[in-house]
């Protein structure tokens, strides 16, 4: 995958994506740095555990933080968007559903509907995809999309009940429906694949893109052994 593809076509330069892998006890997560190449600045994605490498990473870059993503509100995702948006004085953005549900406080949130808006030249569209948590959202950046824990390239985000499930099961669709194949997904953890695989490998690969119905989709997510955390293996 080349990140830094200019289509002359259209004059377009893509944002560049840094792949931050952040690990802490048993837990690896993927913090990922959003750059506009044409005005260095730059969003993080659900920014958690190590402030080095994140700190590293815009020295390296030259870039400036001009907010911060999260798909939901769970610690992993969140843990240091506080610190980050003291730091840089920049807001935090988090979906008004998200926020109603978990409770999330911080002087820099704001509440986002699926209204897009632009960073440097780069459009930021949320898109709403209940299931995991109730305000679970993905951010569509250029051919990226941000995906949390609603979607893995081998999977998806864990449901507490079949409400949830089904819920899942409809954001999932409503991907299938959205997403251009060779969109690059980028999710909240890996369980052996690379972050950046085409959605069109997913949608070959993936199992929970499968189902044709909802309960079949929800007897499978939550079959026994799989709402157990470290059923899978990190990396």
């Amino acid at each position: 995958m080349n990140e830094n593809y200019i289509d002359l076509e259209y004059s377009k330069i893509e944002p560049q994506v840094v792949v931050l892998k952040m690990s802490y006890l048993f837990m690896i997560n993927y913090n990922y740095l959003v750059i506009d190449q044409l005005s260095n600045q730059a969003v993080i994605v659900d920014p958690a555990w190590d402030i080095g490498k994140i700190d590293h990473a815009f020295a390296s870059t030259r870039t400036s933080l001009k907010g911060i993503l999260l798909t939901h509100s769970h610690p992993d995702h969140v843990h240091l968007a506080k610190t980050l948006a003291a730091k840089h004085q920049c807001p935090i953005w988090m979906s008004n559903e998200e926020i109603s549900v978990s409770g999330y406080k911080a002087q820099q949130l704001i509440g986002i509907d699926m209204t897009p808006w632009t960073v440097g030249q780069m459009q930021i569209q949320p898109i709403l995809t209940p299931g995991h948590t109730p305000g679970s959202i993905c951010y569509l950046i250029g051919d990226n999309l941000f995906t949390g824990d609603t979607l893995f390239a081998e999977g998806c985000g864990l449901c507490p009940d079949t409400q949830a499930a089904h819920t899942m099961f409809a954001s999932l669709e409503h991907l299938k429906d959205r997403l251009k194949p060779e969109t690059h997904i980028f999710p909240g953890h890996s369980y052996g694949k690379s972050p950046g695989q085409k959605f069109s490998l997913l949608l070959k690969d993936n199992i929970y893109l499968q189902f044709k119905n909802e309960n079949d989709f929800a007897a499978y997510r939550l079959r026994e052994g799989q709402n157990k955390i470290g059923h899978f293996h990190f990396h």
